[in-house]
């Protein structure tokens, strides 16, 4: 799965839980949604934060998201209605699962 659409889901959870998705925040949700994705080579039960830095420039490009690691991550309007579209996905997924 494309990590941009983990990160964009993941920033999506964490604003649905009425939080701020500051970058740590961020970093768990995509390891737990996708450990092999976002961890070190050989460390595989470890987080790697660099893993989510091209992927969140694209996304910025896109316009799709808004923030960086300093601040908090949110979605914008278009951010959002990606994210609703990738969890209508993930739920029907779930279901024939």
């Amino acid at each position: 799965m494309k990590k941009s659409l983990i990160i964009l889901f993941s920033i999506y959870s964490v604003n649905s839980d009425s939080k701020k998705c500051d970058f740590e925040k961020l970093i768990k949700e995509c390891f737990n949604l996708s450990p092999k994705d976002f961890s070190f080579l050989k460390y595989p039960q470890w987080p790697d934060a660099r893993k989510l830095d091209r992927p969140l420039r694209t996304l910025r490009q896109r316009k799709l998201i808004k923030g960086d690691p300093k601040t908090f991550f949110s979605l914008t309007k278009s951010g959002k209605i990606a994210a609703e579209e990738i969890a209508r996905t993930f739920r029907q997924r779930k279901l024939f699962e």
